[in-house]
């Protein structure tokens, strides 16, 4: 194998671990964040009576969370709830907009 050859493999195999090291640094500056998320597109955890991902039943669902990057979800602002009261994400389980029944 010429010098070359194994520099361009050297080279490869470290571009590969740093793009594998990238995607594990980026899951980690993840968090859950509540009430976000709109009807069918949580990531789980949509309260009572539903199983998982994708299950929400209603627009910002209080109790149903979705991923988003560390950091942002008290800052993600929604439309405002029909009385106008504002509508933010946040880092625990709220109990606004839940489905009745």
């Amino acid at each position: 194998m010429s010098k070359t050859l194994k520099s361009a493999a050297l080279m490869g195999a470290v571009a590969a671990s740093l793009a594998a090291s990238a995607g594990v640094v980026h899951a980690q500056a993840q968090e859950k964040c509540f009430g976000v998320s709109m009807a069918g597109q949580n990531d789980c955890a949509a309260g009572p009576g539903t199983t998982c991902a994708g299950t929400s039943k209603v627009d910002y669902q209080g109790n149903a969370w979705t991923l988003v990057e560390a950091g942002t979800c008290a800052s993600i602002e929604l439309p405002a709830m029909a009385d106008g009261t504002p509508r933010m994400g946040s880092l625990m389980a709220l109990e606004r907009d839940i489905p009745q029944g």
